[in-house]
């Protein structure tokens, strides 16, 4: 069993900036190319920061207004002095929550819950970076064909993981959605098969409907 890795997901072509470009150009380029944000990389391409849509509409947001109906809002003083900067140094939020290609989508997807994050900027051993992994991607694992996930359970859960044959038990998935039936061999084998195909990538929930040998009797466990 393996999870899918952040390198399979990522998005490779990643539009970037440097220190010194201009806010204009900044504006130009994620209206250019349809995005939200964009990495600022020094010389050797290490990431040092991330512009995005908020961080240059505090530009807007510390103007005066003009009919004088609202007060001018109170910044912090980083704020502020954002809200003036013209090129991307000044712009950027900093530091940049990175990721590398061999974590997991889960290893992605916690911190990226943990820190509110949107995306992602993946690099490499030396902290080049090399791509950019964000929400979207991560749920692209969801999108995997019923029968693939089934393959998976039954071979590398079932067979190859807990030893039991596949045949014996009844994997059935629709949607996402795993329901299992059979018999195993005690409860707690039973608890293992559930949890290890809720971890399989494009699993949404599993319903067990397995039987176990030592009291014989059913016990469901619904997994969300």
């Amino acid at each position: 069993m393996r999870h899918r890795l952040v390198g399979e997901l990522m998005t490779t072509a990643v539009v970037h900036v440097r220190p010194d470009t201009a806010f204009k150009e900044i504006v130009r380029l994620l209206a250019e190319h349809d995005i939200t944000s964009v990495p600022v990389l020094d010389d050797e391409d290490r990431p040092l920061g991330l512009v995005s849509e908020a961080d240059l509409l505090l530009n807007e947001a510390a103007q005066e207004d003009p009919a004088g109906l609202m007060l001018t809002p109170r910044l912090e003083p980083r704020e502020h002095a954002r809200s003036r900067a013209t090129t991307a140094e000044g712009l950027m939020t900093s530091p940049v929550a990175c990721a590398r290609p061999e974590w997991t989508v889960v290893e992605a997807a916690r911190l990226m819950q943990g820190e509110r994050l949107k995306r992602l900027a993946v690099v490499d051993e030396a902290g080049r970076l090399v791509g950019v992994v964000s929400r979207s991607d991560l749920l692209r694992v969801f999108l995997r064909h019923d029968r693939a996930i089934r393959e998976e359970i039954r071979h590398e859960v079932l067979r190859r993981t807990l030893d039991i044959d596949p045949d014996t038990l009844d994997v059935r998935v629709r949607d996402g959605l795993v329901t299992l039936t059979g018999t195993v061999e005690h409860p707690g084998l039973a608890q293992v098969v559930e949890r290890l195909c809720r971890s399989v990538d494009g699993v949404v929930g599993v319903n067990s409907l397995l039987d176990h040998r030592r009291t014989g009797t059913a016990a469901p466990h619904p997994v969300r």
